[in-house]
This record gives structure tokens, C-alpha cells and sequence, in this order.
């Protein structure tokens, strides 16, 4: 198959991200994995190849694989509604999976990060209100305020209903997440490689999957070429197929994030076929499949530098030439 060569630059821009300005932010890991195979890593001081670090929000697009997984297991179904207890009389009923998957489930929420008087993202984390420890019941005890599929908010608690929805179509109890853990590790983990993942599940044992997966650089990359592959992982069908075109079909474009969203991703306007796991102080997996690229940045980015950190993180996975031949996303013909 012809394709285009990589130009020479590309290793000057990782330079450039990993050597910014400490103003800027910090990296703590850099992975490029291209064609299969790792072409650049690079390691912030104190932090190596087995270091293990926070997901932030690169963690709900774990949550879409595994609902994915649950999905193909017939376990759930995304036009499934009253979904939660409390909203069986009220609009809130109507709110389906995929509706949360989208972000369009209508329910009022403030995803912000830094002043904890308004935020409910750092209330439901971290705060107190009478849902402490239980991230679900917090976010679905929230008021409707449009119609469910109309409005999109970007909302961690969302996140969260998703896990807990998985959760009991697993068949966990409350304060038992063992049933959870393995299933996310058995069922995706595992199947990856992905050894050294671990995650957090809140008080009543429900999976934080808005926030908290702790994993090697590498190992989010294994997660990112799943989406490479199309839901395939050794020639073995992991997530349903269509799972991840499903997932680029956009729901919103937010201008604060000069991005489009999809299901639980993030999509870059000028990349073609991307699909972009985005967390908290610039952790970014970004998944490319007709660049055959997965690039891993985890680190410490305030949100005023984040424009910044994707602009450059972009340059770097737009240098790489798309395929001159349309291709599967098995790397097949198309």
C-alpha cells in the first residue's frame, strides 16, 4: 500500500511540547506510538515508564468501552429510559442512555474546576452535600432543565449515572464494587494488556468513571488503539461494530474547547477521523486512524495554557500524513 513517508519534524515538535515554557505547564509523559510501534517516550522528572498517573477525563471515554462491551453483551441497550429510581415521574424518565452518552440529558449541572462555591463537579468529588460518596446519586438528584436530547452540557456527573447504570445492569449491589473492578478489568484491561490500569470507585461502589483511572502512559495508549482498531484487539471483536463511528458523530462543537463531541469523545475539527480523550489539566489521548497514530500526553496543564498544550499536540499528529489509500479501520482496503 503507498503511503506518504513521515516528514523529518515530527521529533522537534515532541520537543517542543515536553521543553515548554514551565509557565505553560508540565509534561509528565509523552508516547507516540505510530504503525504499531512506539516512536518516541518521553518522561517528566520523577516519573518513568511504570509511573502511574491520573486519567481525569480521559476516563469517560474508558466508560463508552465499557458500556460499549456491555452493549455487545447485550447487557444494556442505549434506548433503555428510566434508568434511575427518582425519575420515574418526571421528565427525567425519558432520559436514555444515549442521551447521557451525548451529554443531552437535560439535567442542570456546573462543570467547573476552580471556584468551589458554584462548582458541582468539585461538590461531587470532593465536597459535602447529602449525597457524599455516592457521585451518582448526586448527579441524577439534579433538576431537569430541558428536554432530554436538545441541550448538550458537558457534565462529569453524567459520566457517573453512565457508570451507575452499568453497574446494575452487572448486577453490583450498593458498597460492593468488586463486581465492577472485574468486569472493567477482565472484560477491557486484560484483553489490552493494559496491566498496570487501576480505578477508583466511590463509597457506594460505583466506578468514577468521569475521573479516576491510574495507568502508565503506555498502557492509555493500549487503550487508544482499541479506537485505532476499531473495537478489535487481536483479531477479537471487544466493542460492538460501529461502536467507535458512533462515537465521532457529533453531538455539539464547543467553542471554550475549540472542539466538536461526539459520545463520550472529543473530535478535532482539522484531524479527519480523530477521536480525543481530554482530561483535566491537559491529559490527552489522541486516537488518529488514517494517520495509523495514538498519542499519550499526561501532565499539568492549567486551563488557561490548554488551547495552547492541543495546538501543539495537533501540529504534531497533523504532520503525520493521513494514508494516500483509503483504508478499513482494521487497516484492510476499503
Amino acid at each position: 500500500m503507498n503511503r506518504v513517508s513521515v516528514p523529518d519534524d515530527w521529533e522537534h515538535l515532541c520537543e517542543e511540547i515536553v521543553q515548554r515554557d514551565p509557565a505553560l505547564g508540565a509534561t509528565h509523559a509523552l508516547v507516540v506510538k505510530h504503525r504499531g510501534s512506539v516512536i518516541y517516550e518521553w518522561y517528566g522528572p520523577d516519573h518513568d515508564h511504570s509511573s502511574t498517573l491520573i486519567s481525569w477525563s480521559i476516563a469517560k471515554s474508558i466508560t463508552h468501552a465499557l458500556v460499549g462491551i456491555a452493549v455487545r453483551d447485550n447487557v444494556l441497550s442505549l434506548d433503555a429510559t428510566h434508568l434511575r429510581p427518582e425519575w420515574i415521574d418526571d421528565v427525567r424518565s425519558r432520559i436514555s442512555l444515549d442521551h447521557l452518552l451525548q451529554m443531552t440529558s437535560g439535567l442542570e449541572w456546573v462543570e467547573d474546576y476552580i471556584d468551589n462555591a458554584v462548582s458541582d463537579v468539585i461538590t461531587m468529588l470532593f465536597g459535602e452535600s447529602d449525597f457524599v460518596g455516592d457521585h451518582a446519586g448526586f448527579a441524577a438528584s439534579k433538576r431537569s432543565a430541558h428536554e432530554p436530547g436538545v441541550h448538550w452540557l458537558y457534565s462529569s456527573g453524567t459520566t457517573n449515572i453512565v457508570a451507575w447504570v452499568l453497574g446494575r445492569a452487572l448486577g453490583a449491589v450498593p458498597g460492593d464494587s468488586s463486581v465492577v473492578k472485574n468486569f472493567i478489568t477482565e472484560r477491557l484491561f486484560a484483553p489490552l494488556g493494559m496491566q498496570s490500569a487501576i480505578t477508583k470507585c466511590d463509597a457506594v461502589g460505583t466506578f468514577v468513571g468521569s475521573s479516576y483511572v491510574y495507568a502508565t502512559a503506555q498502557d492509555f495508549v493500549r487503550f487508544g488503539e482499541l479506537y485505532l482498531q476499531d473495537g478489535v484487539v487481536d483479531g477479537h471483536q471487544i466493542l460492538p461494530t460501529g461502536w467507535v463511528d458512533s462515537a465521532r458523530e457529533v453531538t455539539a462543537f464547543d467553542p471554550d474547547m475549540g472542539m466538536s463531541y461526539g459520545r463520550h469523545w472529543w473530535l478535532w475539527p482539522n484531524d479527519s477521523d480523530s477521536l480525543i480523550a481530554h482530561g483535566y489539566l491537559g491529559q490527552i489521548l489522541w486516537v488518529a486512524p488514517q494517520r495509523e497514530l495514538v498519542v499519550a500526553h499526561l501532565g499539568n496543564t492549567d486551563a488557561a495554557h490548554g488551547a495552547t498544550l492541543r495546538s501543539m499536540v495537533a501540529r504534531l499528529v497533523e504532520v503525520f500524513p493521513q494514508n494516500t489509500i483509503s483504508t478499513g479501520h482494521d487497516g484492510s482496503n476499503a
